[in-house]
Order: C-alpha cells, then sequence, then structure tokens
C-alpha cells in the first residue's frame, strides 16, 4: 500500500461491489467499516463471512449498522466511527438499487424510492461526514456511478439511470463545493457487469403490473433477449472485483492528484468518450467564469 492507512466507510457493503471493495480495502491495509443495514437480521451472515475474513487474514474490517434511508443510524455509524479511529479520510458511496421494468408502470412514489435509496442516501451520509472532513482539512468521497450516464445504455431501467444520473450531478457540484476544504471527489464508473453483483437477481419490479402487462405483447421478446446480448458484449475473463481493485488504486494516490472520473467497463458502452468531452467543456467553463480553481487537478484531458 502506498501512503498510510485510511478510515474509510462503504456503504451498501453487504454484497457486490461494496463488499468486495471492503475486503480489498481491507487486504491493501485500510482501517474499513463495512455499512450495511439489518446487520442482526437478514444480513448477519454476511456480518459473520466477514468477521470470518478478517479474523483470518488478520485485517482490520468490520460491519457496521447503516442504514442509508435513516439520518439517526446513519449518524450512530459514523459517530462510533469517529469514536473508534478518531478521523474518518474516505466515504465510498456504494449504496444502490436496481429496478426493471417498462417505465410507465412503476408509480412515482416507486421513483421516489429508488431516487432516496441512490441520491438522497449520499446527502444523509454527506451531511454527517463532511463537518469531520472540513475540521480534518482533508477527506476523500468517492461515489460508485453508473456507465449509463453517459454511455450507451438500454431500456426498462429508467428510474435506476434517472437515480445515477442525478448522483453524479450532486458529486460534480460537492467536488467544487468541497475541494478548498483539502476534500477530494472521485468517481468510479462501472460498466454492467452480467455477474458478480446482486443488481439484476435482487432488482425491484413495477408495482402496477397491470400497467407492466400491457407492454408484453410490444416488448416482451425483445426484453427478454436483451439481458443475454449484454453478456454477449461484455469480454471474457472480466470479473467485478475489478471495480474494487479501482477502488484501492484510487485511495491509494497521493493526495491532490486522485481524477474526477475513471472508468472501468469492459463491456466499451461509451462512457468513457462522452465523459472526455463532457469534462473538457464543463473545466473549460469553469475558465471561462474565473473559478478554475474549484477544478479537481486533472478533472479533463
Amino acid at each position: 500500500m502506498s501512503g498510510p492507512a485510511q478510515v474509510v466507510v462503504v456503504t451498501g457493503a453487504s454484497s457486490g461491489f461494496g463488499n468486495l471493495t471492503a475486503r480489498a480495502l481491507a487486504e491493501a491495509g485500510h482501517h474499513v467499516y463495512a455499512g450495511m443495514r439489518a446487520t442482526t437480521g437478514r444480513n448477519a451472515p454476511a456480518v459473520a463471512d466477514l468477521d470470518a475474513f478478517s479474523a483470518e487474514r488478520g485485517l482490520h474490517v468490520t460491519a457496521v449498522e447503516m442504514d442509508v434511508q435513516d439520518q439517526e443510524s446513519v449518524d450512530a455509524a459514523v459517530a462510533r466511527i469517529e469514536a473508534e479511529r478518531g478521523r474518518l479520510d474516505t466515504v465510498v458511496h456504494n449504496a444502490g438499487h436496481m429496478v426493471l421494468g417498462p417505465a410507465e408502470a412503476f408509480t412515482p412514489e416507486q421513483l421516489a424510492d429508488v431516487y432516496d435509496i441512490n441520491v438522497l442516501s449520499t446527502q444523509r451520509v454527506n451531511r454527517t461526514v463532511l463537518p469531520m472532513m472540513r475540521r480534518q482539512g482533508r477527506g476523500l468521497l468517492l461515489w460508485v456511478g453508473s456507465s449509463s450516464t453517459r454511455g450507451g445504455h438500454p431500456p426498462f431501467l429508467a428510474p435506476y439511470f434517472a437515480a445515477k444520473a442525478a448522483m453524479d450531478a450532486l458529486a460534480e457540484s460537492y467536488a467544487a463545493e468541497v475541494i478548498k476544504y483539502g476534500i477530494e471527489t472521485t468517481l468510479v464508473i462501472p460498466g454492467a457487469y452480467p455477474s458478480g453483483t446482486n443488481h439484476f437477481a435482487h432488482a425491484g419490479t413495477p408495482a402496477d403490473t397491470a400497467r407492466a402487462a400491457e407492454y408484453e405483447e410490444a416488448y416482451g421478446r425483445l426484453r427478454e433477449a436483451m439481458p443475454g446480448a449484454l453478456s454477449g458484449i461484455f469480454p471474457p475473463g472480466r470479473e467485478a472485483d475489478e471495480v474494487a481493485g479501482e477502488i484501492v488504486r484510487v485511495l491509494g494516490l497521493p493526495h491532490g492528484t486522485r481524477p474526477l472520473r475513471t472508468h472501468v467497463d469492459p463491456s466499451r458502452d461509451g462512457s468513457e468518450v462522452v465523459s472526455a468531452v463532457y469534462d473538457r467543456v464543463r473545466a473549460e467553463f469553469f475558465h471561462r467564469i474565473g473559478i478554475e480553481e474549484l477544478l479537481t487537478p486533472g478533472a479533463s484531458l
């Protein structure tokens, strides 16, 4: 590991990218708190697995009760970390939830819930951790985004894609608003991984089942073929743990050199190409209005 060990909290770490990241960061020598809800309930097996992993390898990784949809739970988790470690260096915003189905068939309340999990959760965490990070004069907000925000993406995932795009926009604003406190921002952008995460297995479905059924005649066959088509463009030999590896790499970079955005997209859906242009336009705009000091170093090519 390059640099000193960091104190890190990873949200949504019971499975998928979050769990892989918590383990990889611990193996890299960091002190990791794996945030998850229901640690004494449905996620108790995940807690036990993590405890065994930590004990067997002599690592510093432990589960912490953190329901990112509950401000009191977030506050309690961060208070525990501060009491045990005295600081918090990095937050990995990973918690999220995917839904599958025709956009029209989701109720407004369902869209609000998807937005709550994927976007408002990050706001709850930020409002708790940023006062500490600002006092420290140092920190890193690392956001796990989605290549769907600027890359090619399929239909029938609209609520999830819309929420991830909102999270991306929020992260960009935070990047400029906290940089003067020595707090860095990086968006790690994964592509669609057909295995290694539970996104598709645990995906939500529309509440309005009658409305969803109306789409079957026109779109049913196409929708059934889509997962296979997506898997078909995914190159062999690539695994979801490489996203965790990229997060480890970013944390290991010297302070002040971490990128605003980095992609891990085996299927090459175009997100990296569009983001390069987008980030250049954003950087040029900041220069035009005289706020270039708020740009992350290397924020554009």
